[in-house]
């Protein structure tokens, strides 16, 4: 994907910044991870510290010094998940913010508005995420309210995607360390539509050739991961993916665990994102060419090994897994830190040897006589 502040190179998985911050992960080392996109959280950021703050400090890159893409939801999962806080009209969604209590309201136009304002390279349209489980009748009504959505959504990003804080003046505050490209006048960002319809392949179907008649550079599968079995999961993404065009990019959000990801990229899944490594290392857990393991486990205690004897990143060739059980702990900070950048790590890789496979692959193939 060739996006206005980078080439994106697929199949990815992102990393999720919720806050402009994949957590405890400083951004120049997510570069030598080599992440190329990262996530940051529409609702998240519109309550702190403010799209209009940041739209106002030059966007989101240039106030977080990311000179990478971003991909920006459309706050729809997080407002889905409020539950009792809110209430969803044909309009948009009246809810309260779980920070203050504070009353607020997103329609498709206005989660336009807060992520153009952001400046992100992939933003999403504005969604219901339907609950698991739901009734046929349930989702069959959720899903004619995300189409109707969605055609609004592209409707005003179309006409308001030139209007991103990417040109404003570089010397504004301390961003100009940012170090961000300059991008040109041409440069747009996207939006993605995304298919909902609960876990009934007919309505999944419905919902997947509906987007694409409104011609979205790239489509998503939400609505998953909300507490369904993972055989779901997987069946709902195989029986939707054939009516996704091929030749744009087809996410699938929120998943998952590495062979997870790995099986989905084979299935022909381009993009992924899931806050899962970053989760499970801040509570020990380590995704590992062996398995997974728990570094707080007492049978590390004297374990002089790597975390992983395959993996070359920068904890594994340094650290053991005592020194690392050890501030587990003790309840170290460094824990969190150093256990993030393995599973990032760990994902990233796992990407990347994919992509090299494919890419050997595509070499070997013969051409067609």
């Amino acid at each position: 994907m060739t996006l206005p502040h980078a080439a994106v190179e697929t199949p990815v998985f992102m990393p999720v910044g919720t806050v402009a911050s994949v957590k405890a992960v400083p951004q120049h080392l997510l570069e030598e991870l080599g992440a190329r996109i990262i996530l940051g959280n529409t609702y998240h950021l519109y309550l702190r510290p403010g799209h209009e703050l940041i739209r106002r400090m030059g966007g989101l890159h240039r106030f977080m010094s990311w000179n990478r893409a971003i991909l920006t939801d459309s706050g729809g999962f997080q407002v889905f998940s409020l539950n009792e806080l809110r209430k969803v009209t044909e309009d948009g969604v009246q809810f309260r913010s779980h920070l203050d209590g504070g009353a607020h309201f997103f329609s498709p136009e206005h989660s336009m508005d807060v992520q153009i304002a952001l400046g992100s390279d992939i933003a999403m349209a504005f969604d219901e995420c339907t609950e698991y489980p739901a009734d046929y009748e349930r989702a069959r009504k959720s899903l004619d309210l995300t189409l109707r959505w969605a055609e609004r959504s592209k409707r005003h990003f179309d006409a308001h995607k030139h209007e991103r804080p990417w040109n404003q003046d570089r010397a504004q505050g301390a961003g100009h360390r940012a170090q961000v490209p300059e991008i040109s006048a041409d440069a747009m960002p996207s939006l993605f539509g995304i298919v909902q319809g609960g876990m009934y392949a007919d309505l999944r179907r419905e919902a997947a050739e509906r987007l694409v008649e409104m011609d979205f550079p790239g489509y998503a599968i939400g609505g998953l991961s909300v507490g369904e079995p993972r055989e779901l999961t997987r069946e709902i993404i195989a029986e939707t993916l054939p009516f996704l065009p091929k030749d744009k990019p087809r996410y699938v959000m929120g998943v998952g665990y590495p062979d997870e990801i790995v099986e989905y990229a084979e299935m022909g899944v381009d993009m992924m994102d899931c806050v899962l490594p970053t989760r499970a290392a801040r509570h020990g857990l380590i995704f590992t060419s062996e398995g997974r393991l728990n570094i707080k486990n007492r049978r590390f205690a004297e374990d002089q090994g790597p975390l992983d004897p395959e993996c070359s990143c920068m904890v594994c060739q340094r650290y053991s897994r005592a020194y690392l059980r050890h501030l587990m702990v003790a309840q170290e900070p460094l824990a969190a830190v150093l256990n993030t950048l393995h599973n990032l790590a760990f994902y990233l890789g796992t990407m990347q040897r994919l992509r090299d496979r494919l890419d050997a692959g595509a070499r070997t193939t013969p051409s067609p006589v």
